[in-house]
């Protein structure tokens, strides 16, 4: 049996195969009705489309790779989703890698995607990245490269973040205001960008309350629960524990506030903590976690138009850019002892 082509669908539609192939493309210039009545026919008639073949004709394969870290975060999930969102109307899929955190992954992952002809690469950079020869590499095919969240500061290629810096100083001005005055911090891999500048944050707000610096209170640590479990099972055995944490992570937050509450230490009557990133689980948490959003949906779709102005044909020089998001203090109960009076 002979495979079905977008002349069969031409014949069965009588319409031209130039109409079908926009509609299977999702091109917005064809109807939205024709478009359905395009894909249901297609689907009906078995039709498979090579869009690897597509992308050599065209030079477009209206595709786009999105690398991520983690898959299972809420955050990376709902950047995605912000993307793929915008990006949809404008007729482009996604297609997405993870890395682990891992640098070789990394480069493997920018390797498929360059191979699989994609139109342009979203990207939040591993953690044990250094080299970025990889990502170089992308520029020189002329492939449109947004960073988002995690990035590296490269020339050309455009960027959007949050003010990791003023996410970290409200929340430790807001654990301050709480009465607050030996605060912890959970330090996060300092070769990214991010979390030098949540400590940074941390660092600024002790100084503009006059409160003093503790080197044994800034613990390094990863973002994992287990990673904060360690954490605060230092610090409280030091002479003088802290009555507060500020940690650049959620996932350490929540570890230190289990090992708490198994230690019998009440939070936030004992020791108050407030994590970073504002993932799912920490609205359902007893106590509830106080974070910081960074806005993840907002930082998608802002994403995509950074892409979608790159490729505008209008456009004949693509402007670097760097947009910068506010974050948003998320305070509950974890940190929160007014309403506890």
């Amino acid at each position: 049996m002979s495979k079905v082509t977008i002349y069969d669908i031409s014949k069965k539609l009588n319409i031209s195969a130039a109409t079908v192939s926009r509609a299977l493309n999702n091109n917005p210039k064809i109807s939205l009705k024709t478009r359905e009545l395009v894909m249901k026919t297609a689907a009906e008639m078995n039709y498979e489309q090579n869009t690897l073949a597509l992308a050599l004709k065209s030079g477009k394969s209206n595709t786009v790779g999105i690398l991520v870290p983690y898959m299972d975060r809420s955050f990376f999930s709902s950047v995605i989703r912000g993307i793929e969102e915008e990006l949809y109307p404008h007729g482009y899929h996604v297609i997405i890698c993870q890395n682990r955190d891992d640098a070789k992954s990394e480069v493997q992952n920018i390797n498929t995607l360059l191979n699989a002809q994609v139109d342009g690469i979203f990207m939040s950079v591993s953690k044990t990245t250094k080299d970025t020869a990889h990502i170089k590499r992308v520029l020189q095919k002329g492939i449109p490269l947004v960073f988002f969240d995690r990035k590296k500061n490269i020339p050309g290629v455009s960027s959007v973040t949050i003010d990791d810096f003023n996410g970290a100083y409200m929340s430790v001005e807001h654990l301050i205001r709480q009465g607050c005055k030996r605060i912890a911090h959970f330090l996060g891999n300092i070769n990214l960008e991010i979390y030098k500048d949540r400590y940074n944050g941390y660092l600024k707000a002790l100084t503009d309350y006059n409160l003093p610096f503790n080197q044994d209170y800034v613990v390094q640590t990863n973002s994992k629960v287990e990673s904060g479990t360690a954490a605060v099972k230092k610090l409280m055995k030091l002479p003088s524990p802290p009555d507060a944490i500020f940690s650049s992570s959620d996932f350490t937050a929540l570890g230190a506030v289990q090992e708490l509450k198994k230690n019998g230490i009440k939070v936030p009557e004992d020791i108050c903590i407030s994590g970073f990133s504002n993932e799912s689980f920490t609205q359902y948490t007893e106590p509830t976690m106080t974070t910081v959003d960074q806005t993840p949906i907002k930082m998608g779709k802002m994403s995509a138009r950074v892409f979608l102005e790159q490729i505008d044909e209008e456009v004949s020089v693509a402007v670097e850019k760097k947009v910068v998001l506010s974050p948003q203090l998320i305070i509950r109960d974890s940190s929160n002892r007014t309403d506890r009076v």
